[in-house]
């Protein structure tokens, strides 16, 4: 029986925590973004609206442009921004939110183990987004196959858009601030650390802004007291949580919204809006299923939490990620067999990237004798890892990132040249005002600014991280890493970038 003093010795004792620089321009990009981001997220919703059009047609004629017709062109609230902010639609989010930890605690799944991590030891986490999702989506499939578009999550999305924003930004605006004031807690370097708790390397800078922003402690946990359950399915992971469930979820949910709308508005549904919800809904239930996957990503294992990634988790993702559906909703556009080809044709290519090059990197990982990658070239470096220098990986060093790029065109593609105004007109029979989404010419085009603007986004943000990797393997490998781009030379794009 090992004795008291022999159980104490295999308590993780914390060491000094890795320290790096800043990043996105420091504290003032971390401003930019922390209050400028939410104001575009709104700005996407009045300027590309079913009340005037997309874009609000005052914006074709900055000229004459006059805060009268703009608020009157956007649907600005009576209320102004007070009306921004609902109680009872956050306290039906919440709801959402409250449901989504129920399953993750209670429903069955499988707990695997992380990466090691500097202070010692592996987390183990939970898994079971995937069953989650089935069931929520299985729930609404119910819901609507009884009551159709006018089921009332659909009619409540789309009704108070505007509020289970606001909501979305309160709920991950908090959760940022609680993580930052919980990661103080954090043991201190030389004093033992039996949850293995850690700050990330870029989130103790000193400075409030921009450590809130980028989170100070790498993951952050709460162990919520329930009885009757593993301690690993009690025990929440935040960051993992938040980056796999209510947000990845509510961007399926706010597609399918979508759709209701666009049958309710006019009667049937495109091809278009289906098919980018199923691309998207696709690419989100993929990610569920490979969930243990998201262990070995740059998120999990060098970025604190913190209102970056609770914003991106859950406002940005899910408000920016569905508008191509928006926008099909109130414009509805039919692509017949060609169209549809070609966005088939696309996403079947960045699929069969982005996924060989992801399920090839975690067999290497996890079971180098797994036959499917014994063919697999590599070399060995100094600090025991082996870099793959064949296969997906000998194409280019982050050559899944060129996949889930070139999948990103098929969300956009099938809105087309977007852009449209909303024509009035009175019904000679009834006397009625009817409104009418035409493609004018004057508004042809301009609404790809909101349409393809995540593919755009995409792009860079995946540039970003690349580079953010590249430094990271730089300081770890150092000759190795050389001798490895050497062989590898493409970042992204094979032989281009």
């Amino acid at each position: 029986m090992a004795s008291k003093k022999d159980s104490k010795s295999t308590i993780p004792i914390q060491p000094v925590p890795e320290k790096r620089g800043y990043e996105f321009a420091g504290p003032i990009g971390a401003f930019g973004i922390t209050f400028g981001l939410p104001v575009l997220i709104y700005g996407f919703t009045f300027f590309c609206n079913d009340v005037s059009g997309c874009p609000a047609p005052s914006l074709l004629h900055p000229s004459t442009l006059s805060t009268e017709t703009l608020k009157a062109e956007i649907g600005w609230p009576e209320g102004g921004i007070a009306a921004f902010y609902d109680t009872q639609v956050t306290l039906w989010v919440l709801s959402y939110y409250a449901l989504s930890l129920v399953l993750q605690v209670f429903l069955p799944g499988h707990e695997v183990e992380g990466t090691e991590l500097a202070c010692g030891g592996k987390l183990k986490y939970k898994f079971n987004s995937f069953l989650s999702a089935v069931l929520i989506l299985s729930g609404l499939a119910v819901g609507t196959y009884m009551y159709g578009a006018d089921l009332v999550v659909w009619t409540f999305l789309w009704d108070n858009y505007l509020q289970v924003i606001t909501a979305n930004l309160v709920i991950c605006t908090a959760i940022a601030a609680f993580v930052y004031v919980k990661s103080f807690s954090v043991p201190a370097p030389g004093q033992r650390n039996p949850e293995l708790r850690q700050l990330a390397p870029g989130g103790h800078t000193g400075n409030v802004l921009y450590d809130f922003f980028i989170g100070r402690e790498l993951n952050p946990r709460v162990k919520l007291p329930i009885p009757f359950v593993s301690d690993t399915a009690r025990t929440i992971d935040i960051k993992v949580w938040c980056e796999m469930r209510p947000g990845l979820l509510g961007w399926i949910i706010l597609n399918l919204s979508n759709i209701a709308r666009q049958y309710r508005t006019f009667g049937y549904i495109t091809d278009s809006v289906v098919l980018v919800t199923v691309f998207q809904a696709f690419y989100v239930l993929d990610g569920l299923y490979m969930e243990p996957a998201l262990l070995t990503t740059m998120d999990v294992i060098m970025d604190g939490f913190g209102f970056m990634l609770s914003f991106g988790d859950m406002v940005w993702v899910p408000f920016i990620y569905n508008f191509q559906s928006r926008y099909l909703a109130m414009f509805p556009l039919e692509l017949g067999v060609s169209g549809l080809a070609l966005v088939l044709g696309v996403t079947a290519v960045g699929y069969s990237i982005f996924r060989g090059a992801n399920n090839q990197k975690n067999r290497f990982r996890s079971n180098p004798n797994d036959p499917r990658i014994k063919h697999i070239k590599f070399i060995q470096t100094a600090s025991g890892s082996r870099l793959m220098t064949s296969g997906w990986w000998g194409y280019a060093r982050h050559i899944n990132y060129l996949g889930d790029w070139v999948m990103s065109w098929a969300y956009c593609l099938p809105t087309g040249m977007a852009g449209f105004a909303i024509i009035q007109s009175i019904d000679p029979s009834t006397g009625d005002v009817v409104k009418q989404a035409v493609q004018t010419p004057e508004a042809r085009g301009w609404g790809n600014i909101f349409t393809y603007f995540f593919m755009l986004y995409f792009g860079v943000l995946l540039i970003h991280r690349e580079r953010r990797d590249e430094e990271k393997c730089k300081r770890k490998y150092g000759a190795d890493w050389d001798r490895y781009t050497s062989l590898v030379r493409s970042r992204i794009v094979p032989g281009i970038y």
